[in-house]
C-alpha cells in the first residue's frame, strides 16, 4: 500500500472545461497529489495539440501545488504504475459515463489490480458539460465564457475565427 494518496486523473481535455477543473478541485480533498494526464491518442483528432492542451490545464492549476500535468500516450495502468499512484480519478455526468467508465476500469483492474478507480459525480452546475459541447457552442459563435478557462475561451475564438 502507497503511504501517499496519489491519484492519476487521466483524459483528452480538448479542451478543459470548468467541469474537469470542478472534479480535479473536488479530487484535492481527497487524494494529497494529483497528477492529469493528458492522452496522446492516435484514434482521436483533437482541436488542440498535446502541448497545448498541457499548457492550458498547467495555466488553470498554476495556483495548486498538489497537482502535476503531464501527458501520455499508451496503456493508462502503465502510466500509473510508472508515477508511482494506485487510483484512478474519473469524473461521471450521466448514467452513459458511468457505463463507458465501468469498462474502462474493469479492464485497467484486469490489467493491473493494484489499481482503483475512484469515480466522483460531477456537480449539478458542470452536469452538462462536455468539450465537445464547448468546441459545437464556440464553433457556431457561441459564448463559452462560463464553461472554460480564459486561455481556452481566446484559443477557442481564434480557432474558430
Amino acid at each position: 500500500m502507497l503511504s501517499n494518496r496519489i491519484a492519476v486523473y487521466p483524459g483528452s481535455f480538448d479542451p478543459v472545461t470548468f467541469g474537469h477543473l470542478d472534479i480535479l478541485q473536488r479530487g484535492l480533498s481527497v487524494f494529497d497529489h494529483i497528477i492529469i494526464a493528458v492522452l496522446n491518442n492516435s484514434r482521436k483528432d483533437p482541436l488542440f495539440s498535446v502541448e497545448e492542451r498541457v499548457d492550458f490545464l498547467r495555466q488553470a492549476t498554476a495556483h495548486l501545488e498538489s497537482v502535476t500535468v503531464d501527458s501520455f500516450d499508451g496503456l493508462l495502468v502503465d502510466y500509473v504504475q510508472k508515477k508511482k499512484a494506485n487510483i484512478v480519478l474519473r469524473g461521471l455526468r450521466a448514467i452513459s459515463d458511468f457505463e463507458y467508465e465501468l469498462q474502462i476500469s474493469a479492464i485497467n483492474k484486469h490489467l493491473n489490480p493494484e489499481i482503483e478507480t475512484c469515480f466522483m459525480m460531477t456537480s449539478n452546475h458542470y452536469s452538462f458539460l462536455s468539450s465537445s459541447m464547448v468546441k459545437e457552442a464556440a464553433m457556431y459563435g457561441g459564448s463559452v465564457h462560463e464553461l472554460v478557462p480564459e486561455p481556452v475561451e481566446k484559443a477557442l475564438n481564434q480557432k474558430f475565427k
